[in-house]
Formats: C-alpha cells, sequence, structure tokens
C-alpha cells in the first residue's frame, strides 16, 4: 500500500509571517480611524452604529481605538452600513496635502498685457496640484503721471485684503477704496481695476478662483504665462481718458 503524497500547500512555510508582523501591518492601515471618521460622517453615534451592526458599542469603541483588531465579518457588517467596500479599509490612503512656498522661491511677476505694469505679483499657490483657488501676494505701484489704470475681467471670484497702504478698486462703475486691513470679495466676470492711491506701493492678499475647465499640466506646475492670466485676466478696451476717481 503506497503512502499518500503530501501536499505541498500543507506544510508549514518557514518564512510566513509573524503575528507580530501582521498585526503592525493591520495598524498601518488605521482601520479604527477610518471607521470613526466615516461614522462622524454621518452624525452617527457608536450605540447607532452597534444597532446596525449587531455589534456592541463598547466593542466598536474598542475598535476605533485600536486596542481590539475586527474580524472580516464585522468588518463587511461596518461597510454594508456605510455603503463601502472591504477594500476601503486596506487601500492606501492619500496623503493630506501639505505645501509651503518659501518667500526666496517665488518669482516676482509683472502685470500681464501692458509694457508699462501698475502692479507686481507673486503666486503663493504654483506647487499645489489640482488646487481650488490660487493666492497671491501684490504689490501695486502708485501711477505714473498720464498713465493709466487697465480694467480687466476673469470668470469666477476674487478675494483681496489689504496688508499695508491704500488701494482704489473699480469694479464696474463703483470705485471704492480700500485702507490697510480692508477687505473685498466682488465678482471677477466684472470689469475691474486696482489703483494704488497713496504716494508709497499698496501690498495686498489676492484670492482667484481656480477654473476647473481648465486643465493642469503635469505634475501640477502651472507655466507662467497661466499664472499670469489667472490674475491679470483679460484686458477690457478703454478710452484714452482714464475714469474718474471717487472716494
Amino acid at each position: 500500500m503506497s503512502k499518500a503524497t503530501a501536499n505541498p500547500t500543507d506544510e508549514v512555510n518557514p518564512t510566513q509571517v509573524d503575528t507580530e508582523t501582521a498585526e503592525n501591518f493591520i495598524a498601518q492601515k488605521h482601520i479604527g480611524e477610518r471607521i470613526k471618521r466615516l461614522r462622524l460622517k454621518k452624525s452617527m453615534g457608536l450605540v447607532e452604529l452597534g444597532r446596525h451592526t449587531g455589534l456592541s458599542a463598547s466593542f466598536l469603541s474598542q475598535l476605533e481605538t485600536g486596542r481590539v483588531v475586527p474580524t472580516l465579518r464585522n468588518l463587511a457588517r461596518i461597510a454594508m452600513v456605510f455603503s463601502k467596500d472591504l477594500s476601503y479599509f486596506f487601500d492606501t490612503e492619500p496623503h493630506s496635502l501639505f505645501r509651503i512656498h518659501r518667500q526666496k522661491e517665488r518669482v516676482r511677476l509683472p502685470q500681464s498685457g501692458t509694457d508699462d505694469p501698475t502692479y507686481y505679483f507673486e503666486s503663493l499657490g504654483y506647487m499645489v496640484p489640482d488646487r481650488q483657488m490660487d493666492p497671491y501676494f501684490a504689490e501695486f505701484i502708485p501711477l505714473k503721471k498720464g498713465q493709466e489704470a487697465r480694467p480687466h475681467v476673469h470668470a469666477g471670484f476674487e478675494f483681496l485684503y489689504i496688508l499695508k497702504g491704500e488701494l482704489e478698486i473699480r469694479h464696474g462703475d463703483q470705485n471704492s477704496v480700500l485702507e490697510q486691513g480692508d477687505a473685498v470679495y466682488f465678482d471677477a466676470s466684472t470689469p475691474h481695476a486696482y489703483v494704488c492711491t497713496g504716494k508709497q506701493a499698496a501690498v495686498a492678499l489676492i484670492v482667484t478662483m481656480v477654473q476647473p475647465a481648465v486643465a493642469q499640466p503635469a505634475m501640477g506646475l502651472r507655466p507662467l504665462g497661466a499664472a499670469q492670466r489667472s490674475l491679470g485676466g483679460t484686458p477690457v478696451r478703454t478710452s484714452s481718458t482714464a475714469p474718474t476717481r471717487t472716494n
């Protein structure tokens, strides 16, 4: 009578993963934190989640704090409550966006569309991929004799906060002078222009809306021309006579 041949898959692998390594892998997935985020997003308490899953509130609490490890059966119950697949708890989490822009690394750019710029700006978000807004540091210089402020337009909205000096905002047929600490939020599709009304340059923080329809270049880095267009917008033709200023 011949001996039965052993199945290689039944043998113990001498390089099998040890318990500590497996637990570390589970800990790195932050399953408890992911469950808690789902629960809080739904404004759901532990007791309510327990009613839906058949698990006790105390067990769920220990699960969220990482004191116990869930079985696949229990994890599946929780996943179904939030309409998630099991892979949700094991997929690599995206890194939270965090970008620093050092002052010495920024590029100072002139107002676009003119050979005689009335302001200069520096992009504060040029390295942020898929950004939802464009922040700028802008410096507005006093107009030269006979020089005009060029109105421009762009889609979306614009926010401006005066850090130093005085700046006149011409928005449509409305002219307003802002001083240090003042802020304005306006529809950027209306022709608008900036005029430094003091003897010294005015400095401001500007935030414009990024247009979703505009495709971002590779690596999320926008060419300088695109950055200029975002702030400078499309110049609006004006007559040779400068508009009347009213404070």
